[in-house]
């Protein structure tokens, strides 16, 4: 879809990349949305709270609690500050 995007003149944002992470957190593809957010890193993109908000998610769908808070502790040390959203889906994580 990115690709896509460019061959169109298109340049994907931030906000493009959070929702294909929350299109993978939808059907359970928690490596592909880690993928993905690996690559908006690659191309100099600044990730934001709502996109590690649906990162978590991702990874609280499919069981990897223990990703989720490392997802946590990242957006953390980027002195992001999480909102409710972000600590309700961690907590969701943990206790699974």
């Amino acid at each position: 879809l990115v690709d896509e995007l460019q061959r169109r003149g298109l340049e994907p944002t931030i906000i493009t990349y959070s929702a294909l992470i929350s299109a993978c957190q939808k059907a359970g593809q928690w490596e592909k949305a880690l993928e993905i957010f690996d690559e908006l890193q690659q191309r100099g993109l600044e990730p934001e709270i709502i996109t590690y908000s649906a990162l978590i998610s991702a990874c609280q769908k499919a069981g990897q609690w223990e990703k989720a808070l490392e997802l946590f502790d990242e957006l953390r040390h980027r002195r992001l500050e999480p909102d409710i959203i972000t600590y309700n889906t961690l907590i969701s994580a943990c206790e699974k």
